[in-house]
């Protein structure tokens, strides 16, 4: 007997079949149940084969089953039984199916019946395949959604606030680290906020074919089904392939030394397949590196990337070390994390640490694992008072988005009048090693977009990272950011900063902020929209545009860009304008304090008392300074 099946449980089959066998007239030896598992080829049931053992051992003579499909569903399964049954003068009897092969026309009519059930079996399962198929080839994939990916309308869709973790394990694997240091990286800066990255799991994500797009269905038996494309990849088929190459290399000596600046941020131009990377180095030690799609046979040097990411790789560098590594962190956590949800959080660990402790009283925990869980949940709020903490010094700090953008007004002066100070402090693109560029890369940049001209592959454009992209352009909606555009000054063609409207309140404070620090200048300019021209000149003085800016919101008044003229208010400094302040460094790890209302004029270079702030993050003790 097995499982409930046609509406009947198991204890009514079991009555059924006790008074077929009372109408009959056998006597019932044993019961024999499988429940739950199914009887097609090649499914061990132990009871099944403990029927055949007492048959064999002449303890039974005759099978009662209510239905033939519950003994088996194949026919080759059932003629072996046939046989078995023969050699052993034994008999089946079915209650539903009016079979007994007590004679040779019952045996004939349950063939027939084998026959038929098999078909059904066969043809149900041709429909679901057919169906599983059509449905994997759409992106339903029968699986749990793999780290990095997520369901859309049942679909599996990439996740991108995890795909970049998927990226980076894939990369550590590729330049020889092993299973365990990756695991290891990833528990010591717990990645998802966990603790239990194993080798298993590692292991798992670097199989998985998911990963480039493609997936196995039946994976463990022995007629795997193979599909194509089904998913948007997270990394290119020639680096999953290059992973399980790695496979048979020794992790442990083995070594990547080449780094690929843009790997997995190439799509190709024509089918869209993210791009394999490859390289040869010559006798000299030079690498060369190029990037390729097998498919459509388009191959191109690196160097095509390189010439287009150089024109804006600089302001992006600028924005990672003045942006990124202080202020953004600073200002985000203090709206991400503010002092009310931090101090909730701790309250809850509290809360837990109190209740870990009275389930130790009261003998649910042993000693050994009361220290463990308590030194857990310790750990947890000595982070978040130190969270708490890093939020009060923010806010006694009190940093504004207008401080990033004096920041960088003063970066740029201090490159024109402090340059050889700024060289020696200011790391540039040319001064990463080849990794920090990749990672830089890697941090930055989502994707970028090529575009084939003939045969000629070039960049159509290269996308940021949402996550910066956003903040950074709200920032410059809101005339807090600046970006680098061409201009033409007069007869003169040049690049300027230029940041949006900002009230006359708030630029005027931040030239007052500047003015403790250099004498810069500020004047007005009119903007010929026809012309796209400045007329006014600055070179006669050699004076240098700091940063220009609208002096009304244009982008509001005038949206169809209808007006001839804008009128821009321009910061410039001139060449014998100096530092004012006697400690050089002051210029590089302070920012004027915007409470400090004086306004010096002076180039000797003689003491200044003006109020500052730090710039590192959360300096202590650097209120002011002489």
């Amino acid at each position: 007997m097995n499982k409930q099946k046609n509406g009947f449980s198991l204890p009514e089959q079991k009555e059924r079949l006790e008074s077929f066998c009372k109408f009959k007239g056998y006597e019932i030896v044993d019961y024999y149940e499988d429940a739950g598992i199914s009887a097609k080829t090649g499914n061990y049931r132990p009871d099944f084969e403990r029927l055949k053992s007492d048959i064999k051992a002449k303890k039974i003579n005759t099978i009662v089953s209510l239905k033939l499909d519950r003994i088996t569903r194949s026919i080759y399964d059932w003629e072996n039984l046939m046989t078995f049954l023969d050699e052993n003068e034994a008999y089946l009897d079915c209650v539903n199916d009016e079979i007994n092969t007590t004679s040779a026309n019952g045996k004939m009519i349950s063939r027939l019946l084998m026959s038929v059930s098999q078909n059904e079996i066969e043809r149900t399962s041709e429909r679901t395949k057919i169906g599983l198929a059509g449905a994997i080839k759409q992106g339903h994939i029968p699986h749990v959604a793999p780290l990095g990916y997520k369901r859309e309308n049942k679909k599996l869709v990439i996740d991108y606030t995890t795909k970049d973790i998927v990226i980076r394990i894939f990369d550590m694997y590729y330049n020889g680290l092993s299973y365990k240091k990756i695991s290891n990286v990833l528990n010591e800066e717990k990645v998802l906020e966990k603790e239990n990255w194993r080798d298993s799991t590692i292991v798992g994500i670097l199989e998985n074919e998911i990963y480039k797009g493609d997936f196995v269905h039946g994976k463990n038996t022995k007629h795997p089904t193979y599909y194509e494309d089904v998913v948007e990849p997270i990394i290119s088929k020639e680096m999953w392939e290059d992973c399980q190459v790695q496979k048979k290399k020794n992790s442990r000596s083995y070594k990547r030394t080449l780094t690929y600046l843009y790997l997995q941020k190439l799509k190709c131009p024509k089918c869209g397949r993210i791009l394999g990377g490859k390289a040869t180095t010559k006798k000299n030690g030079n690498s060369y590196f190029y990037y390729y799609c097998n498919d459509c046979k388009i191959e191109f040097k690196e160097k095509v990337i390189n010439d287009y990411f150089n024109q804006f790789i600089d302001e992006l560098v600028q924005y990672d070390s003045v942006v990124n590594q202080f202020f953004l962190p600073m200002i985000k956590q203090k709206f991400d994390e503010p002092r009310e949800q931090l101090e909730k959080e701790i309250n809850t660990q509290k809360n837990k640490l109190e209740r870990i402790k009275k389930a130790y009283i009261n003998g649910v925990f042993e000693l050994k694992e009361y220290n463990e869980e308590k030194k857990i949940v310790e750990k947890v709020i000595s982070e978040l008072e130190s969270k708490l903490d890093t939020t009060d010094c923010v806010e006694d700090l009190r940093f504004t988005p207008k401080d990033i953008l004096l920041k960088r007004d003063i970066d740029y002066i201090n490159k024109l009048k402090l340059n050889k100070e700024y060289q020696e402090r200011t790391k540039t693109w040319k001064d990463y090693t080849r990794k920090e560029q990749a990672e830089l890369v890697m941090k930055y940049v989502d994707d970028i977009e090529l575009e084939l001209i003939g045969n000629e592959v070039i960049v159509k454009q290269i996308n940021i990272r949402e996550s910066i992209s956003k903040p950074r352009q709200e920032s410059f909606d809101k005339g807090y950011m600046d970006t680098t555009k061409p201009a033409i000054f007069g007869n003169v063609l040049g690049n300027i900063r230029f940041s949006n409207y900002l009230s006359e309140e708030e630029f005027g404070e931040i030239i007052m902020r500047l003015r403790q620090y250099y004498d810069v200048g500020y004047t007005e300019a009119t903007y010929y929209l026809d012309k796209q021209v400045f007329y006014f000149n600055f070179t006669e003085d050699n004076s240098a545009i700091v940063r220009v800016f609208h002096l009304k919101d244009y982008y509001k008044l005038d949206p169809d860009n209808k007006m001839e003229t804008y009128e821009f208010g321009i910061i410039y400094i001139r060449e014998e304008d100096k530092f004012q302040m006697q400690e050089i460094n002051t210029a590089f790890e302070y920012i004027p304090d915007e409470s400090n209302d004086s306004v010096i004029y002076i180039k000797e270079p003689k003491p200044i008392s003006v109020g500052v702030k730090p710039v590192k993050f959360c300096e202590e003790n650097a209120q002011e300074t002489n």
